[in-house]
């Protein structure tokens, strides 16, 4: 395996993700605060929802005493991981908090269901009219035996000219920059490190290391110094300028100015090894050697690894060329960085991957001459244009690590519809790279990109799903893309796409049914109903009593095309409350009307009160029935009065006097009670009330 293939893979394989039971947690957490906004205090959902947070937190805590978790704007960071911003759930959860001026909460081993209750009820406060929390006095904050929220730190901060800062648009690179040391600093300081007579403090880096070390901080502080630090090696390594050179100085200074136990205790509080090792290659990878090395080192101690003074030289070497050489020279000696820091990573299972006679070798290279000697050139052409890459390999037919390195860039860069017009025009002989692109473009990581981007770009999601070998794993994706996307567009776009699949999406929607988000739900039993692809096994019953009305609607919906479920989808849909609901399960009784849920119709039929259009449905359906209570409900819909002499009057041609009428021609005409109805309505005056009968009668 080449150097490259190295590096390639480990960069895929450090991607970090939230663990499932931290992230089941703060997903539990999110819907539970967002029912404590919606419900009033006493509601019998807000009960349920603190317990099933507690539950969560109890399996977490089974091996560990505290859960800390930061709260950044629109992130979260547990365990050295900082969460999507672009998920709806975890997003609208982090904002909350932030919005009350938050940055921290722990949760210990003990927590239970009223405390739970008690912190949410008060987060669920509106901070505009109740005040923030987190700008209360400390001994106006609200705490719990086994809770604690911990506020943010400053409202503003004064940033040292490193180099100018101007405005930028949000989604600028440039701007995150700024705004990452920002966050950083802001999480270092506490409020009792604010100068009282000074409503902005200069952030210079020494300033945050020395807020850094002072001992008895908060784990859940810290939480958040590694959670931007994570994000500050990810952001350094894909990003240039003059703003992110100016957070490479920033964050150098930062960490040579830390305690070395300050740092190894950072590092160790990244999460397990393969988290610090994708903190080391980032660091690596973006960050100045020298802070590279210091998080090295301290990930070492925190592995309780050793790492020798010569192999410390010759990354040192290896370090400065990547950073002062030559442009071909930098790459090749930035790729060899490293690949053998991940090497050295890799082998951490050894007690000392350095004995002595190899720490000698090391030191001789390490202390020797220079690796690459720099060579004088000028006008250097790197051309890196993705798409530009991708034509040559499919001009000279070959594939490799470096065309799959190409397509992954395309897609990053939302150029995926290039990348495919190239496919198309592809020439003879160049089998071997089309189907490498095929294949790469195929896999479910390509389809998390381009379903990630709000709005989607249909054509080329529709082009990519035309793709062979779009395996059951991509449409997983695309499913999750559906319960996490925030336009209604996109959600429709994905509803269309997903109806009939060319594979079984069953087993995929049955396993995401368990998302107690109601609107997931709801979209989930839509593709089961136009699908049909529900098992002959399922039962959509437990859907069917959902809170949310429009999960019962669909989940009804999708009983009816189930025969064995269709006469209690009907009992269940007329006995709803929810007039949508009820006019679903009417509709479905226009040509047959069972006799047990006869009782169920004639009770709308009968209700003054009930929206005409469903009386009318139900009026309706009751001529398809023979049954008297049938008769008798029907009667008493045309039943106009009598005059003041006593004689019969005709009725006011309401919509629903209207479908009784049509409802006793069709069904009830040889009845006597009824042709003596229909008769006066043959004759009466108004001319609707005519024409009603005159058409179904001979």
């Amino acid at each position: 395996m080449s150097a490259n293939e190295i590096v390639q893979d480990q960069t895929r394989s450090t991607r970090l993700t939230l663990s499932r039971p931290f992230s089941d947690l703060l997903v539990e957490l999110s819907i539970a605060l967002h029912k404590f906004v919606m419900y009033p205090k006493g509601h019998p959902s807000l009960a349920p929802a603190a317990a099933s947070v507690v539950r969560k937190a109890a399996r977490i805590m089974e091996d560990r005493a505290t859960i800390a978790f930061g709260v950044a704007r629109h992130q979260l960071i547990i365990e050295g991981v900082a969460t999507d911003p672009t998920q709806p759930v975890l997003r609208r959860l982090a904002e909350g908090l932030n919005g009350h001026h938050l940055g921290a909460v722990s949760i210990s081993q003990g927590i239970t269901p009223e405390e739970i209750a008690e912190a949410l009820q008060a987060l669920a406060a509106d901070p505009t009219v109740g005040g923030r929390i987190g700008l209360r006095s400390p001994d106006l904050i609200p705490s719990w035996a086994h809770l604690r929220l911990y506020p943010l730190t400053f409202d503003r901060l004064g940033l040292m000219v490193d180099a100018p800062v101007t405005p930028r648009t949000p989604a600028d690179s440039a701007s995150r920059a700024v705004d990452l040391w920002l966050g950083l600093a802001r999480a270092a300081m506490t409020r009792e490190q604010r100068p009282p007579d000074d409503d902005s403090v200069p952030i210079e880096p020494a300033a945050v290391a020395r807020a850094i070390d002072e001992p008895g901080r908060a784990e859940a502080y810290d939480q958040v110094i590694v959670g931007y630090l994570l994000q500050i090696a990810r952001e350094l390594k894909d990003t240039t300028g003059l703003e992110a050179s100016a957070l490479r100085r920033r964050t150098g200074r930062l960490i040579a100015a830390l305690k070395p136990d300050t740092l190894r205790r950072l590092v160790d509080m990244s999460g397990d090894v393969r988290q610090r090792r994708t903190l080391v290659l980032d660091a690596v990878h973006g960050m100045a050697v020298e802070s590279a090395l210091d998080i090295l080192k301290a990930a070492a101690d925190a592995s309780n690894q050793t790492i020798s003074h010569g192999l410390v030289r010759m990354f040192s070497k290896l370090g400065m060329h990547a950073e002062q050489g030559p442009a071909a020279e930098r790459e090749l000696a930035s790729a060899a960085l490293h690949d053998q820091v991940g090497r050295l990573l890799s082998g951490w299972e050894l007690a000392d991957p350095n004995p002595s006679e190899y720490s000698q070798k090391l030191q001789r290279v390490a202390t020797g001459t220079p690796v690459f000697v720099p060579r004088a050139t000028t006008g250097a052409i790197d051309d890196r244009d993705p798409i530009r890459l991708v034509q040559i390999s499919l001009e000279v037919g070959t594939a490799g690590i470096l065309l799959d390195r190409t397509i992954d860039r395309a897609v990053n860069e939302g150029r995926v519809g290039d990348v495919l017009d190239l496919l198309m025009s592809a020439p003879s002989g160049a089998n071997a790279a089309r189907d490498a692109i095929v294949t790469r473009l195929a896999h479910p990581d390509t389809f998390a990109r381009v379903a990630g981007r709000d709005p989607i770009d249909a054509v080329v999601l529709d082009r990519l799903l035309l793709l062979p070998g779009v395996s059951l794993e991509a449409y997983g994706v695309l499913l999750d893309a559906l319960a996490n996307c925030e336009q209604r567009r996109s959600r429709r776009l994905l509803l269309d796409r997903l109806v009939r699949p060319p594979v079984d999406l069953a087993p995929l929607i049955l396993e995401r049914l368990s998302d107690e988000r109601w609107f997931v739900q709801r979209n989930l039993l839509i593709l089961l109903t136009r699908s049909g692809c529900a098992p002959a096994t399922f039962s959509a019953g437990p859907w069917t009593t959902h809170p949310h009305p429009h999960v019962r609607y669909e989940a009804i919906r999708l009983q009816l095309t189930l025969p064995a479920e269709w006469p209690l989808a009907l009992r269940t849909a007329l006995g709803d409350d929810d007039p949508r609901v009820i006019r679903l399960g009417l509709s479905a009784v226009q040509h047959y009307c069972p006799a047990d849920v006869l009782p169920l119709v004639t009770r709308v039929a009968a209700d003054a009160g009930a929206p005409e259009q469903l009386r009318t449905l139900a009026l309706r359906a009751l001529g398809r029935s023979r049954e008297p209570q049938a008769l008798d409900t029907l009667l008493a819909a045309v039943d106009g009065g009598t005059t003041l002499l006593g004689m019969p009057r005709a009725p006011v041609p309401t919509p629903p006097v209207l479908a009784a009428l049509r409802a006793l021609t069709e069904g009830w005409s040889s009845a006597p009670r009824a042709r003596a109805v229909l008769a006066l309505a043959k004759d009466a005056a108004d001319p609707a009330l005519r024409h009603t009968v005159r058409r179904h009668l001979p």
